[in-house]
């Protein structure tokens, strides 16, 4: 029977890559035609002095030719031409326009304020293959702003990556928590919402357990949350604070990286990531704190609910009107 079942999977992997192939064709002729009436509708409009009149007779002899046909009325028609007009000029995302949906396009287009930001967006959804749910509730979060204030936050050698996989703040408005709360109820309330906690964190980390035991001289100690982290390859044990970072967060984390480097890393993988995931955080703090210590950790803080995206957005644009200095290479590696 068993034999039977793995035949059986193979038909399965077949239908499933087949059909994964033509959607993405469909699309990707969809996105084309998109672009192609937007181009048409900005170059007739700059061309003579059609008014909305003109949009209005293109959206009535469209549905007259093709009956039913969705997407075409005149709110559809201006943003088939907003998005020719939005990339025409821009070679640097054109290769990616047909890898997104078009609903995706619409919330991306609608919800940025820069060629940068809209840039970010496409190639999030692409890699972490978000649904339209996911990717508004990612740019409702201020995912991107959030991520760029997290961009000086490096991970030591050799775990360095192009693009750092932790954040400086983390929101989980998923969790149904009351005023008043402990460690353990965050703790189950995360592993209860573990779907919508994974795409917080990046589709990359793989839960493992929680309260993961480590044996230390006939000593049972247990981690919050355990995960691992595919880019990486390497074991990221997270600590959960419902209070401000303190520093004896700092030895504990050391002791759990130790341990889990001696008894569960495996001899391919590289050393462990921790990660303590705080209510709040003091920066000077954290960098007395980690100055010291060799470990590849990182402090973070979580927010209950959305956070004010205009906030994050002045917090970023202070950032960037920063004079530039000179890249410190020398000192600790440490993120914090």
């Amino acid at each position: 029977m068993n034999e039977l079942d793995n035949t059986f999977a193979e038909i399965a992997k077949i239908i499933r890559k087949a059909r994964d192939n033509a959607y993405r064709k469909v699309n990707e002729e969809l996105i084309l035609m998109y672009q192609r009436v937007g181009q048409f509708l900005s170059e007739q409009l700059k061309e003579a002095n059609y008014g909305d009149s003109y949009i209005d007779s293109i959206a009535e002899y469209i549905q007259n030719q093709f009956p039913g046909i969705k997407g075409f009325n005149r709110r559809g028609l201006y943003r088939m031409k907003q998005f020719y007009e939005t990339y025409a000029e821009d070679e640097k995302v054109s290769a990616l326009l047909t890898q997104l949906s078009w609903t995706n396009h619409l919330l991306i287009m609608s919800g940025s304020k820069s060629d940068e930001e809209r840039e970010f967006y496409m190639r999030l959804a692409i890699k972490e293959r978000y649904s339209s749910r996911q990717l508004e509730r990612q740019m409702d979060s201020g995912y991107y702003e959030r991520y760029m204030l997290s961009k000086s936050k490096l991970l030591p050698e050799p775990l360095r990556l192009e693009q750092n996989p932790f954040l400086d703040q983390y929101v989980v408005e998923f969790l149904d928590l009351p005023d008043t709360f402990h460690e353990n109820d965050f703790r189950r309330a995360l592993v209860k919402g573990m779907r919508d906690f994974i795409l917080e964190l990046g589709k990359d980390f793989t839960f493992i357990g929680e309260e993961y035991p480590i044996l230390v001289g006939s000593e049972d100690y247990r981690i919050d949350l355990l995960f691992f982290h595919r880019s990486l390859r390497c074991l990221v044990p997270i600590e959960l604070k419902v209070g401000k970072f303190k520093p004896e967060y700092v030895s504990k984390m050391d002791f759990y990286l130790e341990g889990l480097d001696r008894q569960i890393k495996k001899p391919d993988e590289n050393p462990s990531v921790g990660l303590l995931l705080c209510a709040a955080k003091n920066d000077e703090v954290v960098e007395y704190a980690m100055s010291r210590t060799l470990s590849p950790m990182m402090v973070a803080q979580y927010q209950l609910q959305l956070p004010d995206k205009e906030i994050l957005r002045k917090k970023l644009q202070e950032l960037s009107n920063l004079p530039e200095i000179e890249e410190n290479t020398g000192g600790s590696e440490n993120a914090c």
